[in-house]
C-alpha cells in the first residue's frame, strides 16, 4: 500500500495494489518459462560436449586446491579434532646448524620437522598455536637418539576423553588413531626419524618435565689413560658451579649450578685396526650451553697426561678460579643427546613403524660404512708409508706435549661479574632508547 503526507482512500489503494501483484505473477510466470527454455538449450549442449567430465575433475581440483590454502572453503581449526602429544626424535646432525629454528640459519633439525608436519596436515595453524616446546636445543652438528617434543596435531579423537587405556592404545573407540610415527618418517629426510610418540597431558613441557638428560661422546682410545679420565670425571658428579666449563650466556642465565648424576667411561664394541672406541656417558638433570664440550676437552688433556686429575677441582672451585681458562671446545660430531627421561611417559611406535625403521637404521648404517671405506682407501693408496710408525707417534707425542701450556697458566676469560657489569651499562641504554 502506497503512502502519502495527504488523506489516504483505502478502497482505491487495494484495488491498486491487487491490479499490481496480477501483473508481476504474470511477468514471473512468463520470465519463468523463458529461464526453462534457456536452461533445456544449455543442457542439451552440455550432454553433447566430450570435455564435461573433464571440466567437472579440474572444477574438483580448483576446489580441494583452495582448501588446502586455508580460504573460506577451508574448515575452521576450532572445529577440527586435536590432541597434545609427545614425540621422541632421532636425527643425524652433521649437516644441520643446531636443533632450533630461532638462530635463523638453514637447515635446523626443527624446521624440517615443521615442514614435515604441515606437508602432512598433522600441524593446525601455525608453530604459536600448537604449545610447542622442545627438551633441549643441541649445537650445530650435535645428534641426538632421544630428543623430545611436545605439541598439538591433528587427531582421530572426535571430543577429550579420559579413557587413559584408550589414549595408551592409541585407539578411540572403534578407530585407531594416526600413526604419527609412520606418517611422519614418510615425509622427513632422512638424516631425521620419529622413533615414538606418546599422548600428553596439557601442562606438560618438554624442557620443563624433563626429570634427567643422558649425553653420549664417542672417541677413539689411542694412547689416552682412561682410568685417569675416569677418576676425574666422577669429581663431576654431584652439585657444582660449572661456569669454568661452559659458554657464558650472561644475558639470560645467572646462575651456573648444575647436578650431575652420573659420569661413566667405558670401551665400546666397535674397533678398528687395533684402537678401540670408547664413550663417556654423563647424565644429569640439565646441562649449560657447551658444558658438555668444555668436560671432555678437560678430560682429553688429563688422558694425554698433560694436565693433573686435580684440576678438575680447581677448576670447580670459582672462588678460587673466578676466570675460565682460555681452552678449545672437544669437537660436536660425536656428541649425542642419547635419551631425556619423563615420568609417566610412554612412547608408542607401532609394529609396522618399527619395523621400518630398523630397515631405514640399517640402510644408513651401511651407507656410512661404505663412505669410511673410501676414506681408508684413500689412506692406503695416496699417501707415502711411514716405515718408522713408532717414531712418527714419538715425534708427534714429544711435539703435542711441548705445545701446551697448563690451562691454570693459560689467558683467562671475563668472570661473570665483569661480564654482568659490562652487559648492564647496555641494558640502560636500551631501556632510555
Amino acid at each position: 500500500m502506497t503512502m502519502s503526507d495527504g488523506k489516504s482512500d483505502p478502497g482505491g489503494d487495494d484495488r491498486d495494489s491487487e491490479i499490481a501483484k496480477e501483473t508481476e505473477l504474470v511477468f514471473l510466470r512468463n520470465r519463468v518459462k523463458e529461464l526453462e527454455a534457456e536452461n533445456a538449450e544449455l543442457l542439451s549442449q552440455v550432454s553433447s560436449c566430450q570435455c564435461q567430465q573433464m571440466e567437472v575433475k579440474d572444477d574438483r581440483l580448483v576446489r580441494r586446491r583452495r582448501v588446502r590454502k586455508g580460504d573460506k572453503n577451508s574448515i575452521p581449526s576450532h572445529l577440527i579434532s586435536k590432541r597434545y602429544v609427545a614425540l621422541k626424535i632421532m636425527y643425524f646432525g652433521k649437516r644441520f646448524y643446531g636443533f632450533s629454528a630461532e638462530a635463523q640459519m638453514e637447515p635446523s633439525v626443527e624446521s624440517e620437522i615443521f615442514k614435515a608436519l604441515e606437508r602432512t596436515r598433522l600441524l593446525i595453524g601455525d608453530k604459536k598455536d600448537s604449545c610447542y616446546s622442545r627438551c633441549g636445543r643441541t649445537d650445530k652438528g650435535v645428534s641426538s637418539t632421544g630428543q623430545v617434543i611436545a605439541l598439538f596435531l591433528r587427531s582421530r579423537l572426535k571430543a577429550p576423553t579420559g579413557d587413559s587405556e584408550g589414549q595408551v592404545n592409541g585407539r578411540t573407540g572403534e578407530r585407531p588413531e594416526y600413526d604419527y610415527v609412520r606418517v611422519l618418517n614418510r615425509a622427513l629426510p632422512d638424516d631425521i626419524r620419529v622413533t615414538g610418540w606418546s599422548p600428553a597431558p596439557i601442562d606438560f613441557h618438554a624442557r620443563f618435565s624433563c626429570s634427567a638428560r643422558e649425553y653420549k661422546y664417542f672417541f677413539w682410545r689411542q694412547n689416552l689413560n682412561l682410568s685417569a679420565m675416569d677418576i676425574a670425571g666422577k669429581k663431576f658428579i654431584g652439585e657444582h658451579d660449572f661456569r669454568n666449563f661452559c659458554k657464558m650466556d650472561v644475558a639470560n642465565v645467572h646462575c651456573y649450578t648444575r647436578r650431575v648424576t652420573f659420569f661413566d667411561v667405558s670401551p665400546c664394541q666397535n674397533s678398528h685396526e687395533g684402537d678401540q672406541l670408547c664413550t663417556f656417558t654423563m647424565r644429569g638433570s640439565a646441562f649449560l650451553w657447551h658444558q658438555i664440550r668444555c668436560m671432555v676437552a678437560v678430560l682429553f688433556m688429563i688422558g694425554q697426561g698433560v694436565e693433573s686429575v686435580d684440576v678438575i677441582d680447581t677448576l670447580l672451585d670459582t672462588k678460587k678460579t673466578p676466570r675460565k681458562p682460555q681452552y678449545l671446545l672437544a669437537s660436536e660430531i660425536p656428541l649425542v643427546l642419547r635419551t631425556c627421561e619423563f615420568e609417566n611417559v610412554d612412547f608408542i611406535c607401532s609394529p609396522g613403524a618399527a619395523e621400518s625403521l630398523r630397515s631405514h637404521f640399517k640402510n644408513e648404517s651401511l651407507t656410512y660404512q661404505l663412505e669410511s671405506v673410501i676414506y681408508q682407501e684413500a689412506l692406503r693408496n695416496c699417501l707415502p708409508p711411514c716405515n718408522e710408525q713408532s717414531s712418527c707417534n714419538d715425534v708427534e707425542k714429544k711435539k703435542k706435549r711441548a705445545e701446551h701450556v697448563p690451562l691454570l697458566s693459560r689467558p683467562t676469560e671475563p668472570s661473570y661479574e665483569e661480564r654482568a657489569a659490562k652487559l648492564k651499562p647496555r641494558k640502560q641504554e636500551t631501556c632510555h632508547v
